[in-house]
């Protein structure tokens, strides 16, 4: 976890809005993050300080009435005052609405950065660990069926040496607690990384991305969603995708 993210949890953490996973990444964090964790302990301070009986102020009872004195008179029609209120309430649904889908877009796109961090981890896990593959060939009906047994449904494998990007094997990674079939290509002396999982929905355009100096591609196609890491170019790995995109959809592998 990161000190973007922890940023993002730590109100909902002291809210008790964290489920179990985050709440795990979040304590882990403060363990290694001082400046996190010293965060964590002014917002709790603060709290506690704002909490207190002496914090509590109440306007005087007459304080209403002394306000009134001095505005002059409303005088509203009945017709004028249904139309305010109308108003008020179309207004209040708007803001409702407005609201609602900031909340839904910041959290949206938070959880897209989450993933997309997670992605990246495993990519350059693979590459420092060296458990780049688990199953070695370019074979795809040699690959494929390595994943029967291991996943519930065995992803497609799709041959695409003919446009230089050369499949070098696979391996089972997992990302999020989700187990997920991770195709490995070569394009020169660079890695990519395909990660698939079954992801039931209409078939989307892929989309390029980039995080910490590598390329992501996103894409969904005939029952799975598919993401590609890589240190090649964004442009390379857009060709890559939509390539990968188009025969996953013509029914190859």
């Amino acid at each position: 976890m990161r000190c973007e993210q922890s940023g993002v949890l730590l109100h909902a953490f002291l809210d008790g809005e964290v489920d179990a996973r985050h709440e795990h990444e979040f304590e882990a964090h403060l363990t290694l993050c001082q400046q996190c964790a010293a965060d964590l302990r002014d917002c709790r301070e603060i709290r506690h300080a704002l909490s207190r009986p002496e914090m509590r102020h109440q306007a005087p009872a007459g304080l209403r009435r002394r306000i009134e004195g001095v505005l002059p008179p409303v005088r509203v029609s009945a017709p004028r005052l249904r139309g305010l209120l109308e108003g008020f309430t179309m207004g209040t649904m708007l803001s409702a609405a407005l609201a609602a889908s900031l909340v839904m877009f910041v959290v949206r796109g938070d959880q897209d950065q989450f993933v997309d961090s997670e992605l990246v981890s495993a990519h350059l896990r693979s590459l420092q660990s060296g458990r780049l593959i688990d199953v070695q060939s370019s074979d795809q009906h040699t690959v494929k069926p390595w994943f029967n047994g291991r996943l519930e449904v065995a992803p497609p494998v799709i041959d695409l040496a003919a446009e230089g990007f050369t499949l070098v094997g696979a391996r089972l990674d997992y990302i999020g607690a989700r187990p997920f079939a991770t195709l490995v290509y070569k394009r020169r002396a660079h890695i990519v990384n395909v990660f698939i999982a079954p992801a039931p929905g209409s078939d989307r355009e892929g989309k390029i991305e980039q995080l910490q100096g590598f390329s992501i591609w996103h894409g969904r196609g005939a029952g799975f969603a598919v993401s590609a890491v890589s240190d090649i170019s964004p442009g390379e790995l857009q060709e890559f995708g939509a390539k990968f995109e188009a025969a996953l959809r013509s029914g190859g592998g």
